[in-house]
């Protein structure tokens, strides 16, 4: 809210008081010439001629230095200043009033929208302010909390306009309040010190729960230092809260789907957003020990549990990514070729020959493998079996990789029949016997 929409709210009820009346209050006296310079600025600042009304409040400031209206004076300045918006000038031209206390400054009812003016340019002045110096946080800090509590009725004004009048004045506020609560965390970041960003932060939201846009802010500061965990917390606190951030221009829907894709980035999947968009209502902070696992997480995970559940296939998975690498030759050289390795598991796909076979290829199916399910480990066997091997069944067994083959993929090992389980043989077929010519 500006200076000016303050004035339209009081001026249906005579509040809007610039001074410069020709009969002053007996204990106040003009010199000569003083009540023109002062009228003149007076009615700048009623009109929104801010430039032009601190240029006559410099004149006047020059000529009458001492004045039996600084009080006057000082209030213009402040007026003009922040129509102007110039806001140090504001805040320093406000501070010595707000020192004082506007209510002993002001002390006359008919002077309380002065008061409130001052109060009001105050705390809008200071959320413009990037770099205030700790005195101009202190002052304004002042005036925001005198402002929000400010109790004081204009003369003139109905209980429902009053009403009216303090929701916005709460409103400034509170703005104020919390702008000079998240100014060291905006300072922080503006150094790139993230750390500390964080510090001020998490400190602001613990005095303002309920406000997202600390909870997105804090979740920028913990991005910037890696602590991806925490800063999909924050955002998903923002999104969940109020994606409006306060009631700004942003729109919600993409503050929602920032968040939600923050959260998939990380994981690598929505998997479990629902149950964190649950959790960031509880707490502003995440509890300890907080941890999104990563996608590379959830991964490693699996393929854990799956090894404890196939250790054969487990085996193999491990073996082939290494032997379909680029230096996938190089591995079988130096370190598969001629090594005895653990029992494996797969499926028989193809004999040679079919009966007394002393080849068997087998396709090892992973999860993720597609179907048919293809050769990819020939056995060579010391001796033929006795039969015919039946076809896609579960065998396993134990050999030594005596040659390989990335293209097309097959990794050839040497196997004793003895060694291999789940085999089922039958006998085979007798020879179609040869017609007997007739003797003629």
């Amino acid at each position: 809210m500006t200076t000016a929409v303050l004035a339209g709210l009081l001026a249906a009820a005579g509040l809007v008081q610039v001074a410069g009346a020709q009969n002053a209050p007996a204990a106040k006296k003009y010199k000569d010439g003083e009540f023109d310079i002062y009228s003149a600025a007076a009615k700048d600042v009623s009109g929104r001629n801010f430039a032009q009304a601190i240029k006559d409040l410099d004149t006047w400031k020059q000529k009458f230095a001492d004045t039996d209206f600084k009080i006057e004076r000082q209030t213009l300045y402040i007026l003009a200043y922040s129509g102007a918006g110039q806001n140090d000038q504001t805040v320093d031209a406000a501070a010595p009033l707000v020192s004082a206390g506007v209510d002993n400054v002001f002390s006359d009812p008919k002077d309380v929208s002065q008061a409130i003016q001052v109060l009001f340019a105050m705390a809008g002045a200071i959320v413009h302010l990037p770099n205030p110096s700790a005195q101009q946080v202190a002052i304004a800090s002042k005036a925001a909390q005198q402002l929000l509590t400010y109790n004081r009725k204009p003369v003139g004004l109905s209980d429902a306009d009053w009403d009216k009048a303090r929701a916005q004045l709460q409103g400034e506020a509170k703005a104020a309040l919390l702008y000079i609560e998240m100014l060291p965390g905006m300072q922080d970041m503006a150094k790139k010190d993230c750390p500390a960003a964080e510090a001020a932060y998490a400190k602001a939201l613990g005095d303002y729960p309920d406000q997202s846009v600390i909870a997105y802010n804090l979740a920028l500061a913990l991005s910037c230092e890696k602590k991806n965990s925490e800063a999909v917390y924050e955002f998903e606190r923002a999104a969940v809260v109020d994606p409006t951030l306060g009631g700004g221009q942003l729109d919600p829907a993409k503050i929602k789907t920032f968040a939600d894709n923050a959260y998939t980035k990380v994981h690598g999947s929505d998997e479990g957003l629902a149950q964190l968009q649950d959790q960031v209502k509880q707490s502003p902070l995440w509890p300890a020990g907080f941890h999104i696992p990563s996608a590379d997480e959830v991964k490693a995970k699996q393929d854990e549990d799956f090894a404890k559940q196939h250790p054969e296939l487990a085996l193999w998975a491990g073996i082939k990514a290494q032997l379909t690498a680029a230096d996938g030759q190089s591995y079988f050289d130096t370190q598969l070729k001629d090594a005895a390795l653990p029992q494996l598991r797969g499926t028989l796909v193809e004999a040679k020959p079919a009966c007394k076979s002393t080849t068997l290829l087998i396709a090892v199916p992973l999860p993720d493998a597609p179907a048919p399910p293809v050769a990819e480990i020939a056995l060579k066997l010391d001796a033929p079996l006795a039969g015919k091997p039946a076809l896609d069944t579960e065998v396993q067994w134990k050999g030594v990789p005596s040659a390989f083959t990335q293209s097309p993929f097959l990794l050839t090992m040497d196997t004793e029949k003895a060694s291999i389980d789940g085999l089922k043989i039958t006998p085979c077929a007798a020879p179609a016997p040869h017609p007997v010519a007739k003797k003629k």
